[in-house]
Order: structure tokens, then sequence, then C-alpha cells
């Protein structure tokens, strides 16, 4: 930086920093504070853009973790903790210095709790999973010297703000440290390069082949390398409906063959990995990008970025950080990152509480067995699939077996569906079977959470193509690390209960449809 951005960064801090604790926003305000414009809460509904309040609500039977869930009382206990012990603090440190104290506490929770202590990985703290996508697509343009080909399947299985966020340009109309910004307009002076999106499903909403989609993966890097460019490919474990794409073979494949030339993301943002599976693509240079707020079911908006490290020796010494000023904090990252000198020293404190309530969560989890929860997400699989088979209204929407050759060794949870999306028909007519448009999906899932005392949660409709002239979407039931833990309390004698609440949420999705 040259001493003019030096002086603008001194300045951002100087204001930043806040002169006194007597008006520190409560912890309902913080949970809803340093996001973009999809963290911010309806002021008639107290619910962001996913519907997720910043109180606890255990009148919702919450089975929309695919998209986000609203906070527990365990989780927003564990924020409010954390919140009055930096109202203690601030009074006697800097607001920048405890913010930096705090984000390096959960780092090394985050890092122990994935089994990665002494592995070197580094964990970068972001704002959402799509600023995941923004900070890798930094790090991947490295000295910036070659153009970055961005590979990555379809918006439609990740998110609306990944394409944007890959190719350098703003998501959303606010960045995360609160700065109104030009949505769509770059971030610095150069773009990335080109954004390829590869599909996962074919025009009727059924999943391509594997080999299929692969082939374009490996087509589009060759062609890559070929025009001289370096490339960033983003593989998804697992997608908003629970496919993984390209193949992890794939991916590997590519990455032994061009070393050099192409670096691998592993949006792995769903979090429904054990920690061995994480570790196996750490252990193949792979970036993952990661949050606390899906399938952990803290907080909405907790993401994370973890760099091998392989990759993060390489990556220091050339690493250009000053364009993400507007969303990356300096203690957001790892002490040894001398790039992040360019970055404000202003806290986040509401990604640190939102941090706080996932690995309460994630604690939590990591207490039960391997097989103590293959055993459940295979019962709850069963009796979700026998409920949909059994009642027409319901047509599941195929998801392929969860592969992950040439790491899986050993059955795991994590190759067991936890995402289970469906379409659905109104009952059967002379005119016979008539399936819901998208629009009317959306009418669905918002009257879900209609009513007096059975408010219902399901993962927001995601488009799948069309059938005939009818655009459709699919609604989606998940399970969450939460459900889990919940479903193993009592000794395991909770399991049923959760499962019939699963069966009562489609019983009023059924209802819903009859009376349409």
């Amino acid at each position: 930086m040259n001493a003019i951005d030096m002086s603008f960064v001194m300045l951002q801090e100087k204001s930043a920093a806040p002169t006194s604790t007597s008006h520190f926003p409560s912890t309902e305000q913080l949970l809803a504070k340093g996001g973009d414009a999809r963290i911010a809460l309806n002021p008639l509904t107290k619910t962001n853009q996913y519907g997720c309040g910043t109180k606890p609500n255990a009148s919702i039977a919450a089975f929309g973790s695919a998209t986000a869930s609203t906070i527990s009382e365990n989780s927003f206990f564990a924020a409010n903790q954390l919140r009055n012990r930096l109202v203690q603090n601030i009074e006697r440190d800097e607001a920048a210095e405890v913010y930096a104290d705090q984000m390096s506490r959960i780092r090394q929770e985050l890092n122990e709790l994935c089994g990665l202590r002494n592995s070197g990985t580094d964990i970068v703290f972001a704002a959402s999973g799509t600023d995941v996508h923004l900070i890798a697509s930094q790090l991947a343009a490295k000295d910036e010297s070659l153009p970055v080909r961005m590979l990555m399947v379809d918006t439609l299985e990740t998110g609306s703000g990944v394409t944007a966020a890959l190719s350098g340009r703003h998501f959303s109309n606010r960045a995360a440290l609160g700065s109104a910004v030009a949505q769509g307009a770059k971030i610095g002076r150069t773009d990335h390069g080109q954004v390829v999106a590869i599909s996962m499903r074919l025009a009727n909403g059924t999943p391509r082949p594997s080999a299929d989609i692969d082939a374009d993966f490996e087509r589009e890097v060759a062609a890559a390398v070929a025009a001289g460019e370096r490339v960033l490919l983003t593989m998804v474990d697992v997608s908003k409906t629970g496919m993984i794409a390209p193949s992890v073979k794939c991916a590997v494949d590519l990455h032994r063959r061009y070393p050099n030339r192409l670096d691998v993301l592993v949006d792995a943002c769903q979090f429904r990995l054990t920690p061995t599976t994480l570790q196996n693509y750490l252990s193949q240079g792979f970036l993952v990008g990661i949050t606390g707020s899906k399938f952990i079911s803290g907080p909405s908006f907790a993401g994370a970025l973890l760099i091998p490290s392989s990759l993060s020796k390489e990556l220091r010494p050339c690493a250009r950080l000053d364009k993400l000023q507007a969303y990356s904090a300096r203690a957001d990252w790892p002490v040894g990152w001398h790039a992040a000198r360019s970055l404000y020293k202003k806290p986040n404190f509401g990604l640190l509480l939102r941090w706080e309530g996932a690995i309460k969560e994630l604690r939590a989890f990591r207490s039960l067995s391997n097989a103590v929860t293959m055993r459940f997400l295979q019962d709850f699989e069963s009796a979700i699939k026998q409920r949909m088979q059994e009642d027409p209204i319901f047509e599941m929407l195929p998801v392929p077996e969860l592969q992950r050759f040439p790491f899986a060794d050993k059955p795991s949870w994590d190759n067991i569906q936890t995402i289970f999306p469906f379409l659905l028909s109104r009952p059967a007519s002379t005119t016979g079977k008539a399936l819901l448009s998208s629009e009317e999906m959306v009418e669905v899932y918002h009257a879900l959470r209609e009513g007096s005392n059975d408010l219902v949660q399901l993962g927001q409709p995601v488009d799948c193509g069309r059938r005939g002239v009818i655009a459709v979407s699919a609604l989606r039931m998940c399970l969450s690390s939460r459900l889990i833990v919940e479903a193993m309390q009592q000794n395991g004698r909770n399991q049923q209960a959760v499962i019939d609440r699963a069966l009562k949420a489609l019983d009023k999705v059924a209802r819903l449809v009859r009376a349409m």
C-alpha cells in the first residue's frame, strides 16, 4: 500500500472503534449485523431473507437447514454470554484487540473440532458462503500474472451470488463490513476472468450422469490451460439438493495433472462432512469452504475458508487482499498473513457471535459417534422416503448416491442422504396428475410458516427445470446436526419423536396442497 492508502486505512480504523460500551448493541442486534443485505431483518416479520430471526423459536419444526435454521436456545445463550464478556473486555481494551483475541479462540476451537490440530491449516472467517467464494477467487489470482478461469456448477445448486463473487464483483448492494456497494460492479480494476457454470441436472430436473459432468469439467480445464490461463475449479460437496459434482476422483485427477495451473475449492458450505472427509480434502491441497449456519444449524451467515498448509505457504508471500477491505477484517485472517495488514482493524462482532453459536452446536454434534449417527440417519431416510412414496402428492427428486472415491475407505454418516428434495402435485383428477409450478411451491413454502402451533421450516424451493410447459421447483426436507443431537437425548429414546415431527411436517405440506 502507498502512503495515501495507509492513511485511509488508519482513518477507517479510528472511526470504526467504539469509544464507549454504553450503546453496545444487544445480542439480537449483533446477530443481524456484519453481513450483506440478506442478513437484514424485515421490520414486519423480524426475519432475514431466509426466514430466520435472531431469537430462538422452539415452536418451529426446523427442517430447512439446507437454507438456514432459526437460532436455538443453546446457541443464543452462548452468543449472549459472549456478548456480555465483550462489553466487559472492551471497557479495558481496544475493540479491535478484543475481536482479534476472540476470533483467534474461535479459530483454535474450530481446528480442534475438525481434527486439524497441528495440521498447519489456516482458517479465514467470512460473513457467508458467498463471501468465502469471493475470498477464494482473490487467492486464486495469486500474483495476477495470468487470467483465471473459474469453473463451477450452475448457481441453482450453489447460490445466486456465487458467479459474481468468483468473478470478483460485488454480489450484493451491501458488503459484510457495512459499506454500500454497487451490486455487479468490480471490486477492483480488473476482472478475474471467465466464469463457466456446468449444469448438474437435465432440463427435467433429473441428475446428469456423473461421467458427463466430469467430462465437461475436464474439457474446460484443458481449454483454459491451452489458452494460458490459471483455473479455480469449484467442486460442490454437497449442493442444495444433496449432490457432489464434479466427482472427487475428477477433481483429484485434474489437480494432479495440472499442479501449477489449477486450484480446487471444495464448496462444502453445507458442512455435511465428517472430519475425516474434510482432512482428506485438505491433504490433497484443496481449499475448503464451510459454514456454521446450515447443517451445523448455527445462526444464519457464518462462513470460513480452510487453507491447507501446503497452499498457505505458497499464497502468503504473494496474496493481495486489499480488494477485500469491504468484506474482510484483519483479524478474520490468521497471524502470519502479512497481506492482511492492508485490511481494516474493524471488528465484526456479529460474525463473532454467529460463530460462537455455531461452535456450540458443532461441539454437541461431535460428541456423537459415527455408528450412532449412521443408524439414526438410516432410520430417518427410510421413514421420509416411505412417507413420500405412499402419497401421490409427493415426487422425490432423484439424488445420486454420495460417492467420494478414492477417499472413502469405510462407511461414515456423510455418505447417507440428509437433504430430501421433492416436487408436489395436486391430487389426481380426470385431467391426471398436475405438478405445482415454481410459483405455487413458493406459496406452499411460505404457508408452512403460517398458523398458530404447527409452524414448519423447510429448505427454500430450488428451481429444477421444466416438465412440459411448467417450470418446477423442489422443496427440501433436511436434517441438521441439532436435530441429530436432539434425537440422541434420553439415551437415544428421542429418535422417534424427531422422525414423527418430520412426518408431521410432511402431513402439513400434503394438507396445504389438497386445499389449493
